[in-house]
């Protein structure tokens, strides 16, 4: 992007209004299935109610309470038409997908929340060592900082994925065992929470929540970060904040190290077949990356951990590359999609840049002038005069 396209963009996210609900984000299709529809409830499916069985007894559960709940839970055909996969021969396109979240409405929603919690987010990254820009970008594709959260009951999202998974998924027999999981965590949830298993919305997939936590993130990360005695991801951004950071610890974030670096190449040496084997895994010293044609320059020759080679497609036109690090692999296990990463990665940058500019357009108040130590004062400091404005001189 050049200096003045960046610039512009800056003053409009700067300045735009926020609508009270924006229509974009990670999850727009679930966020516009309404949760009036409703399916055939899981009362009637022995397998469900077998398994509700099964599972209050292995977790110490009220049987009828899980049995009612799972019943209540109901199959929604649109849940299980959303996690077909794309169809084969698909093309990735990194720009159509940056653009869904890089765009005003989001930035200036960004600024707002990172000035609105600014206290947290220093907080978080002094306790977990992740930056606020991270964490903003998170939030701000996840939900566009609350905005869209789903309208889906989390119980009937994870019931049709646990009972009636989409067969002709590539993976299906492990995503139905792995959404059965979830169902269980949530279940467990409501129970220690005295919650109503009917109430909780989500995404189409179950996700909970400012950061979109499914019921195993929440019970394993979810922090209590604003001190009140309870975790609340949707309305608390302070627990959203210090949750989404403790998620990122816990993965192995590294403090300080960046996410990735610009990379170019060396046609007389790019072996690029071998430096993309390893998908998005960081496994490449900068010696052995360097040696198989990647060209580093500045901070990223002194990088001491692993890299890799991170495509981003563009449909027919030419795909960008970056060097990936150990962070950036962090942030693909919130969603395992190095476009993804880089969403997270440039929303959040562009968010910060969007505060540096503020703040440095912004009117400094007034500093007293440093004073004549070549003068001695005549009386004592104590009963000297306030200064005038007249001895007041603006901050150069």
């Amino acid at each position: 992007m050049s200096p003045l396209s960046l610039f512009t963009t800056l003053l409009l996210a700067a300045s735009i209004a926020l609508p009270a609900l924006a229509q974009t984000g990670a999850r727009k299709r679930a966020g516009t299935e309404r949760t009036s529809q409703r399916g055939v409830a899981y009362a009637g499916s022995e397998e469900a109610m077998r398994w509700a069985h099964e599972m209050a007894q292995r977790r110490g559960l009220d049987p009828d309470w899980v049995r009612k709940a799972v019943g209540q839970a109901q199959f929604l055909p649109t849940v299980a038409r959303l996690m077909q996969p794309a169809p084969v021969g698909t093309a990735k396109n990194w720009r159509v997908y940056r653009s869904r979240f890089i765009d005003p409405v989001r930035i200036a929603a960004g600024v707002k929340f990172w000035q609105d919690n600014e206290g947290a987010l220093q907080r978080a990254e002094q306790v977990y060592g992740v930056p606020p820009e991270i964490i903003v970008g998170i939030i701000g594709v996840e939900t566009i900082y609350g905005q869209q959260m789903g309208n889906f009951r989390v119980i009937d999202a994870l019931a049709t994925l646990a009972f009636n998974f989409p067969q002709t998924h590539p993976r299906a027999a492990e995503r139905s065992a792995y959404f059965r999981s979830e169902l269980e965590n949530f279940l467990v949830l409501q129970d220690e929470r005295r919650g109503d298993p009917l109430a909780p919305l989500g995404s189409y997939a179950g996700a909970m929540g400012m950061a979109q936590f499914m019921p195993s993130s929440w019970a394993r990360w979810a922090v209590d970060f604003d001190g009140d005695g309870r975790i609340d991801l949707a309305t608390s951004p302070a627990d959203v904040i210090g949750s989404v950071a403790n998620y990122f610890k816990s993965y192995g974030w590294q403090a300080g190290m960046p996410t990735c670096y610009p990379v170019s190449f060396d046609a007389a040496r790019l072996d690029k077949d071998a430096l993309l084997a390893p998908d998005i895994l960081p496994t490449f010293s900068v010696a052995s990356f360097v040696a198989k044609g990647a060209v580093l320059e500045g901070p990223a020759l002194a990088h001491k951990g692993p890299l890799a080679l991170v495509e981003l497609q563009n449909g027919d036109a030419a795909p960008q590359y970056v060097a990936g690090t150990e962070n950036f692999y962090v942030i693909t296990r919130y969603n395992w999609s190095s476009y993804y990463a880089m969403a997270v990665i440039e929303l959040g940058g562009t968010v910060k840049d969007v505060m540096t500019a503020q703040t440095a357009m912004a009117p400094r108040p007034p500093q007293p002038a440093a004073p004549d130590a070549t003068v001695a004062p005549t009386t004592p400091a104590a009963n000297q005069s306030e200064p005038t404005a007249s001895d007041l001189t603006p901050d150069s």
